[in-house]
């Protein structure tokens, strides 16, 4: 029977870092990965991070519906439509607001007997866990009904903040095994069992978020990106894109994270979405985005005077 691995996580918390290292594991090791990406806005934006490793068949996008309600059935056939393979495994990544205790609840019913239980992972930012204001709640709840919870960014914060947090988050989920990324054992996930805890319902209006996206002309300099993501506000928790810069032919991929760090990383491969910025937060509206992108044009305009 094939496992089903679901990685449920906040916003930024590195659920796509876990998922291309898990992939890379079991492709190493003889596995075959059928990989489902999920998103608000543009799920195809996240593929071509997987088609380098895998055929882009088997890599599949749900974008514009929330998996935990009104996506789930779609997602439930994306599953059943997953061709039979040897050593297959499905991995799916949620997006950064499911309600993951209410997925859990539905994705399970109606799967075809092929499959085992779905196992689910939380990806846990020990930086800034509990550190979302409002959000706090919803980050809370995705980890409750998890078998493992992973731990990520570890480096960039003290052995004090590390221990508490684990505390805090064995008194959510006692029974999860904590785990930094670097020491998974991927071959071992599918032999978790599901979890049989009962979560604190949530909002489920907690999970939903507006989101935008926007087509992103080439850009002159790196300047540029820096000064898009910092014209977006902080309300807005998810900024992310690729275009191309000073007409170079490959592509640069870039994202904020919630706590407005900037990451930008050259992508050899071609997006099947085209030159895209994203957005996922309350106020993520299409004037907003065409404003940062036409400022940012016109700075670098006068840099080049």
């Amino acid at each position: 029977m094939e496992a089903i691995i679901t990685i449920v996580g906040f916003l930024g918390a590195g659920k796509t870092t876990l998922l291309k290292h898990l992939t890379n594991n079991y492709i190493n090791k003889g596995w075959d990965p059928f990989i489902i990406l999920n998103d608000y806005e543009n799920a195809n934006l996240d593929v071509q991070q997987f088609t380098e490793k895998i055929d882009i068949q088997s890599v599949k996008a749900l974008s514009g519906s929330c998996i935990c309600c009104s996506g789930i059935n779609e997602l439930r056939e994306f599953v059943n439509r997953v061709p039979e393979r040897e050593n297959g495994i499905t991995l799916i990544e949620a997006n950064g607001t499911s309600d993951a205790c209410s997925l859990m609840g539905f994705l399970g019913v109606g799967l075809d007997k092929r499959f085992l239980p779905p196992i689910q992972i939380s990806v846990v930012d020990v930086k800034n866990w509990q550190k979302r204001g409002m959000h706090n709640e919803l980050e809370a709840n995705q980890i409750q009904v998890s078998s493992m919870i992973v731990l990520t960014r570890t480096e960039s914060t003290t052995l004090e903040r590390r221990s508490s947090v684990i505390e805090h988050l064995k008194k959510l989920n006692p029974t999860a095994q904590v785990i930094d990324m670097s020491k998974i054992d991927a071959t071992l996930l599918p032999q978790l069992s599901p979890s049989n805890n009962t979560a604190e319902k949530l909002d489920h209006l907690k999970a939903h978020w507006a989101s935008c996206s926007v087509d992103l002309p080439d850009l002159p300099d790196l300047d540029c990106i820096y000064e898009i993501c910092n014209a977006i506000p902080k309300s807005i928790l998810r900024v992310k894109g690729c275009t191309h810069i000073n007409s170079e032919k490959q592509f640069t991929f870039f994202e904020r994270t919630p706590d407005g760090e900037i990451f930008i990383r050259p992508n050899s491969g071609v997006p099947t979405t085209g030159p895209k910025l994203l957005t996922v937060g309350p106020g993520s509206e299409h004037a907003l985005l065409e404003k940062a992108i036409q400022d940012s044009l016109a700075n670098a305009k006068n840099r080049t005077k």
